[in-house]
């Protein structure tokens, strides 16, 4: 069984540094996100669900949108994220493995006492980043670093047009 991530994400995005960096409109946030847990969640095998807030919307019914390595949801009108993250770490079974990945403090001591654990906004994103330095992640690249003398690293040795197409070759199935 694939261990379980839960992601508070506007608690997530308001931590991204990117994001932050880059001054992006939420709902492009969104989009980004979607399509980087997607992609880290393909290379970590793990079972990631990424919960919106719909507490201040006026959404009837929370939605659930199963992507290809992923789970998003969006909560319904007077539900947050926490609420629906708490219940679903309560119905866990004891022996199902979870994590959530926000940095409210609150909700990470009520998690705790659920059995899940935590993981805090800055520590995701380090996590991300590792996947990243690996070369894993899809959509998000770090920039080219320049070539070293004696480095025998394809990646080095490639523009980032011709290492994405490489890379988009292998994923092909």
């Amino acid at each position: 069984m694939k261990p379980l991530l839960y992601v508070d994400g506007y608690n997530i995005i308001g931590a991204w540094p990117e994001a932050q960096r880059e001054s992006w409109p939420l709902d492009e946030c969104r989009d980004r996100l979607i399509l980087l847990l997607e992609d880290y969640a393909g290379y970590t095998d793990q079972e990631v669900w990424l919960v919106f807030d719909g507490y201040r919307t006026e959404r009837p019914l929370r939605t659930v949108e199963p992507k290809r390595e992923l789970t998003v949801v969006y909560t319904r009108h007077g539900e947050t994220a926490d609420h629906y993250i708490e219940r679903m770490c309560q119905l866990l079974p004891k022996y199902r493995e979870a994590r959530v990945a926000t940095s409210d403090s609150i909700e990470q001591t009520l998690i705790l006492g659920r059995g899940a654990t935590r993981l805090s906004a800055r520590e995701f994103w380090r996590e991300v980043q590792k996947e990243r330095d690996l070369g894993r992640g899809k959509f998000i690249r770090q920039p080219k670093q320049p070539a070293q003398s004696g480095s025998g690293s394809l990646r080095n040795a490639l523009s980032a047009e011709q290492f994405e197409w490489l890379d988009q070759l292998r994923r092909q199935k």
